[in-house]
């Protein structure tokens, strides 16, 4: 059989079978495509382990980009995205009793440790503050960012809520994250109420949360369109309050989510809780926010450091 009918048949395994998200399969095809061009093969027996070491030498040498802007070399964390889509497919075509490469040949490159953008308690306050409560737009905006703030949610998760997805009598709802996994999430009384004020506003009849306002608001719904907010739009709108707060690092919908967790840790919660919160099927990547909310280690610094 031959790799280009195996990749589609992957493709829709992933889909399928597996669950994952059309955004993921679209990943997976994107990396499996640029494989599948250098390799200049169509015979899965064909692929070797030299092979796919020259690959790993090409994707090094490849530019990659950073808030839109090309840089070199592409980072090995984005290398690492294309050599896991690789091995899943070998594996997938082990599976299938075809004979190819063993994917257990092929290893990760190592990474540094994540870092984190994070904003400070203050610099979240000014931007919690900054819609305009005067407008439809400036409710609906707050309304997004405290529910961001107490829950923890990915940009994705909020944008795909539904009106009826959130019981505002009630502190918690439940959300379908990635893998198709269901976690419960907790509103605090602030977004309660902003999420109540919004809806108050609101004389249309879309099942959405958040939706577009302003110029495009009644000619989208005049030819029935999709008013939902995407989030490329949620990230446009934090950024334009960020902005307008004075904060000059760049903040995105995922660092509101860091400073959802951050905050947990800081205030005393543990580690497995916050993994539950914020939806990590592994625990490693929620321990990226402990060494910077270890107050303890602050303090052993402040009372045992020689130099007063």
């Amino acid at each position: 059989m031959k790799l280009l009918d195996l990749k589609r048949e992957f493709l829709e395994y992933l889909e399928i079978e597996k669950g994952r998200s059309l955004h993921t399969v679209s990943n997976y095809d994107r990396y499996l495509k640029r494989f599948l061009g250098f390799a200049k093969t169509d015979d899965p027996e064909k692929l070797t382990e030299t092979m796919v070491r020259e690959y790993r030498m090409w994707l090094n040498r490849q530019p990659g980009t950073k808030y839109g802007r090309t840089v070199e070399p592409m980072k090995r964390r984005t290398q690492n995205y294309y050599l896991i889509a690789l091995r899943a497919f070998l594996k997938y075509i082990r599976k299938r009793g075809i004979n190819s490469l063993n994917p257990e040949l092929i290893e990760l490159a190592k990474v540094p440790e994540r870092s984190l953008d994070l904003i400070s308690s203050k610099e979240l306050n000014r931007l919690m503050e900054a819609p305009d409560l005067a407008t439809i737009q400036g409710l609906r905006d707050k309304a997004m960012l405290e529910l961001l703030f107490s829950t923890g949610l990915r940009v994705s998760e909020l944008c795909a809520l539904s009106i009826e997805d959130v019981d505002l009598s009630r502190d918690e709802f439940s959300v379908r994250g990635k893998g198709d996994k269901i976690r419960v999430v907790f509103l605090s009384d602030t977004a309660r109420n902003a999420i109540k004020e919004y809806l108050k506003e609101r004389e249309d009849m879309d099942d959405a949360m958040f939706i577009q306002h302003g110029k495009n608001f009644k000619k989208a719904q005049t030819k029935n369109l999709d008013l939902r907010l995407t989030p490329r739009s949620v990230q446009r709108i934090i950024k334009k309050y960020a902005t307008e707060a004075g904060i000059t690092r760049k903040v995105t919908p995922h660092v509101i989510r860091h400073s959802f967790a951050t905050d947990l840790l800081s205030n005393g919660a543990d580690l497995r809780s916050v993994q539950a919160l914020l939806g990590h099927a592994n625990i490693a990547t929620t321990q990226i926010y402990t060494h910077v909310t270890d107050k303890h280690l602050r303090d052993i610094h402040k009372k045992y450091h020689s130099r007063k």
